[in-house]
């Protein structure tokens, strides 16, 4: 898939997986070096927001954002992903005063897995999947401009009509 950043054209590493397929696991370190898997939220509507750079405006901006809209929903996990380094996603948490589920991808296992490496900048494209509690995906935005934001509303309209499934 290709991506573009501030206009220039980027390549992922694969096909990023479509709106009805079922999320591929993944196992990934916290801020407190615990391991997290996906397959651990089985049963949780799940939505994850990756970004290229905790360090620069639209991925902080897009972290905090996401962070901050949790509070509106009721049962939603929300996984934020990153190639930063732990200090790095550290570093930002504290400066923002923020307590949140930050997942880094040292090994780019997650960003290849989900086709979002772009192997020419070494980081991950920036995109939101929301999942049902069955883990297949209900939506996905791929942001194609990556300097642009993603549609904060229509992603966590999509966490909170999951939610209501079951209420």
């Amino acid at each position: 898939m290709d991506v573009m950043m501030k206009g220039k054209q980027l390549a992922t590493n694969s096909t990023v997986p479509n709106k009805g397929d079922q999320a591929p696991d993944f196992s990934l370190k916290d801020l407190n070096d615990q391991t997290v898997t996906l397959s651990e939220h089985k049963g949780e509507v799940v939505l994850i927001s990756t970004f290229p750079d905790i360090n620069t405006s639209t991925c902080s901006r897009q972290t905090a954002r996401f962070n901050d809209m949790a509070s509106s929903l009721d049962s939603t996990r929300i996984l934020s992903i990153s190639t930063n380094t732990v200090e790095e996603q550290k570093e930002w948490c504290a400066a923002k005063q923020i307590d949140m589920d930050l997942l880094h991808d040292s090994d780019r296992s997650f960003s290849k897995a989900y086709g979002l490496y772009i192997e020419e900048l070494d980081k991950t494209a920036r995109a939101v999947f929301v999942l049902n509690r069955s883990g297949q995906i209900v939506y996905r935005e791929v942001v194609k401009e990556m300097s642009e934001d993603p549609n904060y509303e229509e992603a966590i309209a999509a966490a909170r009509h999951e939610e209501a499934e079951l209420s």
